[in-house]
């Protein structure tokens, strides 16, 4: 858990890279306070061995937990560090969306190494806390350790953010409830994160001014989905959160559900810059499909379910329905006006599949 003590040398004057880990602490306090001053469900944050949360009453508590990884899931190369910080939070609050939950408070557990200049680490927190104090959710505490360096090599950055939200007993949204019948949507637009991270590839220091919070910036700055999802826990029979591409994150519904999909080409909402990227000779489609990092929902709902066009400012698409499995089927056909639907095979990201930095 993090703790304080006053410490009179957050810095080294020389270097910049942070020279005390209790100093650096107790500026994480006052950075998370600041940034949810005024939390009920925080009873006790920063400062003691365990965080004290207090629940609603009626209310079942959610909890998730996601690495991210320098050389995985970001490149302090390509991504400013306030990217960093805003998408290792935005993982765990997009699961906590997919359940239909709304924050409590999240928990950071950060690893770097001896020579992080301070400044980055500041931009970390400030693209994470800016991210809670939009939704929220507070920091609650963490962790803070020196990473270790290899022989000839630099020490790689670790951050493990645990998400802690609360929702009504018995109203999560599970991936193994839907239905033969249940229709498909999707929220936003799918592909922008593989799209931008493709050109990030290509320039990567063009990408350093990134603004946060805006839709040309999918890669850099996704925007969990909490309030679409309270709203769809209503409405929803299964909800997942498309963080390793859609054809992959549909297929665990299917096999959670034991149904198959037929998705409907012409209806898949595919982000502009999916679609500029076709000039650099990459398919929209297939970055739309399995690019990932979108943090969008996908949701199944029963036929008659009065679905609105928009939540909170962000579009609704229906894109598909669900059948039975059938033996000898694919669980997943891309409906198009060309012929007879096709296959789609889960091809998103796999953590031992794909190694080195790809997309995620």
């Amino acid at each position: 858990m993090l703790t304080s003590i006053p410490s009179t040398m957050p810095r080294s004057a020389k270097s910049g890279t942070i020279v005390s880990e209790l100093a650096l602490i107790d500026k994480i306090r006052r950075q998370a306070a600041a940034a949810a001053p005024h939390s009920r469900s925080l009873r006790l944050g920063i400062g003691d061995d365990c965080a004290i949360l207090g629940p609603s009453a009626g209310h079942e508590i959610c909890v998730t937990t996601d690495f991210s990884l320098e050389g995985v899931h970001f490149r302090r190369d390509w991504h400013p560090a306030e990217s960093a910080g805003h998408r290792c939070l935005a993982r765990g609050l997009s699961d906590l969306a997919a359940m239909g939950a709304e924050p409590l408070a999240v928990f950071l557990s950060l690893a770097v190494p001896a020579g992080v200049p301070s400044a980055w680490i500041d931009g970390f927190f400030e693209g994470l806390l800016a991210l809670a104090r939009r939704h929220r959710a507070p920091l609650a505490g963490g962790d803070i350790a020196r990473s270790p360096a290899l022989p000839g090599q630099p020490g790689l950055i670790a951050a493990d953010i645990v998400a802690v939200g609360q929702l009504p007993r018995g109203e999560a949204r599970l991936r193994s409830a839907a239905r033969p019948g249940d229709l498909l949507y999707v929220t936003g637009a799918l592909g922008g994160s593989a799209a931008e991270l493709l050109a990030l590839a290509r320039r990567q220091r063009g990408f350093g001014s990134g603004r946060q919070g805006v839709t040309e910036h999918p890669h850099l700055y996704p925007q969990p989905r909490i309030t679409v999802g309270r709203r769809l826990r209503t409405l929803a029979h299964a909800m997942i959160d498309i963080s390793d591409g859609l054809s992959t994150d549909l297929t665990h519904i299917c096999e959670e559900s034991k149904v198959s999909a037929v998705l409907d080409e012409a209806s898949l909402p595919i982000h502009s810059l999916a679609l500029r990227s076709r000039k650099s000779g990459h398919a929209p489609l297939s970055l739309a499909l399995h690019g990932g990092e979108d943090y969008e929902l996908l949701f199944t709902a029963a036929p008659g379910t009065r679905i609105p066009r928009t939540i909170a400012g962000v579009p609704i698409h229906r894109i598909g329905i669900l059948r039975r499995p059938a033996p000898g089927r694919p669980r997943i056909l891309l409906g198009t006006q060309q012929g007879a639907p096709t296959p789609v095979l889960p091809r998103g990201w796999e953590h031992f599949r794909q190694p080195g930095f790809s997309r995620e």
